[in-house]
């Protein structure tokens, strides 16, 4: 494990660009304010490489990527592209240099088709950009309607656009912002052998991730951030897992593993069901059965468009109820609106944090205590501000928070620490169950423990968990049980002892788990 030190520092400031540096970055300093982001990063990105950038969030890593594409100016430091010192002063120029940057929250004109998005801004003729789009569709084995508008598509499908359109601009430096973060398995794999056959071609891609295990199955390089600096960096192959999550966790923070290691297995025992859904059907899925018991995390694992999401937010009275009961302690809350069935005790944290999570303009303390409006808690008719400002604080504190203050925009948050104050807003209501929809999906790995951790404590003081997450890992680490769904069905159901990747992937695919499915 190479830690970077001040000689290596001299050492490249002495060699400002190599023959087959695409990409060199020296000493790049950025401060917000009083707020210091960026403290002397060096980076350099060669012919063929593939780099993971990983870090917390607020790392910096954001800041350093729109230095790159010429969104934010370096207070300090230099810039070289192929060898060449370069102004990066918009982002007109870092795409004239053949820098593209993929997001990882995708950025389209809703009410224009797939192709329309993915085209615009080319000067080639129609014909010729259209062929050459097939060609690149073909080329992921991606099976994307272009003529849909993009409000139509799954927050998956939009990931798809903005990759091909990286794709049509044959970016000669290609940063990846989190690409998996809501891919399939079968598209992950399409664009792990898209990104090779790039390697092959001599592109380098700056490919920002959480997700440790890709960092070892398609990176050649790693780097990681941590409070505005590159802190350790080298080969891929200089590093195994548990290098990486000691290089992302603060000096002095002792691992929280045990915690999880000790974990009691769930006991039913005599317990009756909180939560039982009775052939359940509604848009996207079909005859749904299972029961939840207090102190259970129950797991529902599959494919990107498998019907999770909406079976879940059917439960929660977002979305129509065709057939079947939903019954809580019960008590029938069948097709009850959404704020009745948060009321009778379950919560609900969304898979998009940005269009159904957020109050972007209100402030931290604000969207943390909203769930609580009109309640006990904070006052029905006047709001107690100095209760609702303890409570977020108490949540900011658990949950490791990275905020200047309470009152602060959380637009102002990284996305990570965005999704904390979601989670905590969940919780503030003290449900009989929470719902969980992919409640890590960009979060770095030191934040994604602590996440853990507050889900098991949880479990130990009785309330019921249903997770929602397409990481396998995850459901394999967490759940006490498993329900996997594919085409809208149940396919296979796993007992804690029976959680294996492998059977979660084969039923997430169709096949029947070696368990049938049953309660």
């Amino acid at each position: 494990m190479k830690e970077t030190t001040a000689m290596d520092h001299e050492k490249d400031q002495a060699v400002p660009g190599l023959s087959n540096s695409l990409l060199s970055v020296k000493g790049i300093c950025k401060t917000f304010g009083s707020n210091a982001v960026l403290k002397g990063i060096d980076l350099d990105l060669r012919s063929g490489e593939v780099i993971a950038l990983i870090g917390g969030n607020g790392a910096g890593k954001s800041t350093l990527m729109k230095i790159i594409m010429g969104i934010y100016q370096a207070d300090s430091g230099e810039i070289y592209v192929a060898g060449e010192k370069t102004e990066l002063v918009n982002p007109s120029v870092a795409l004239s240099k053949g820098i593209y940057m993929v997001p990882q929250e995708p950025m389209l004109f809703p009410n224009m088709t797939v192709e329309e998005n993915v085209l615009m801004g080319f000067s080639e003729s129609s014909s010729e950009l259209k062929k050459r789009l097939s060609e690149k569709v073909k080329e992921l084995n991606w099976n994307v309607n272009l003529q849909r508008k993009a409000s139509t598509l799954s927050i998956a499908e939009q990931q798809l656009v903005e990759i091909l359109r990286g794709m049509m601009r044959e970016a000669r430096i290609l940063i990846l912002d989190e690409p998996t973060s809501a891919l399939t398995f079968d598209e992950v794999q399409s664009l792990f052998k898209v990104i090779r056959n790039f390697g092959k071609k001599g592109i380098g891609i700056i490919y920002i991730t959480h997700r440790l295990n890709e960092v070892f199955e398609i990176t050649t390089h790693v780097s990681i951030m941590k409070d505005g600096m590159i802190t350790v960096n080298g080969p891929v192959s200089d590093f195994t897992k548990e290098d990486l999550v000691n290089g992302l966790l603060p000096p002095n923070l002792e691992k929280k593993t045990e915690e999880r290691q000790e974990e009691k297995a769930f006991e039913r025992g005599n317990l009756d069901p909180v939560l039982v859904v009775d052939n359940l059907s509604g848009y996207g899925f079909s005859h749904i059965n299972f029961s939840l018991y207090p102190g259970e995390i129950l797991g529902i694992a599959g494919l990107v468009g498998a019907g999770r999401t909406e079976l879940v937010s059917t439960i929660y009275g977002r979305d129509q109820v065709l057939s079947g009961t939903v019954k809580l302690s019960g008590k029938d809350i069948t097709g009850l609106s959404t704020r009745k069935v948060l009321e009778a005790g379950i919560n609900y944290v969304p898979e998009d944090r940005h269009y159904q999570g957020l109050f972007k303009i209100s402030s931290i303390s604000a969207n943390t205590s909203s769930a609580l409006l009109n309640g006990p808690k904070l006052g029905r008719f006047f709001l107690n501000r100095k209760k609702e400002d303890e409570i977020a604080k108490s949540y900011a504190d658990d949950f490791r928070t990275k905020i200047v203050g309470l009152n602060d925009e959380i637009g102002s948050l990284s996305g990570g620490n965005q999704q904390k104050v979601i989670i905590a807003r969940s919780l503030s209501t003290s449900p009989k169950v929470v719902i969980l929809d992919e409640p890590t999906r960009g979060i770095d790995a030191a934040a994604r423990g602590d996440v853990y951790n507050i889900i098991h404590r949880l479990k130990r003081s009785g309330v019921a968990v249903l997770l929602v997450s397409s990481d396998m890992e995850e459901i394999e680490e967490l759940a006490d049980r498993a329900i996997i769904m594919f085409q809208g069905r149940i396919t296979g159901t796993f007992s804690r002892e029976e959680l294996t990747q492998d059977r979660l992937t084969s039923a997430s695919f169709g096949f029947k788990g070696e368990k049938e499915v049953s309660e």
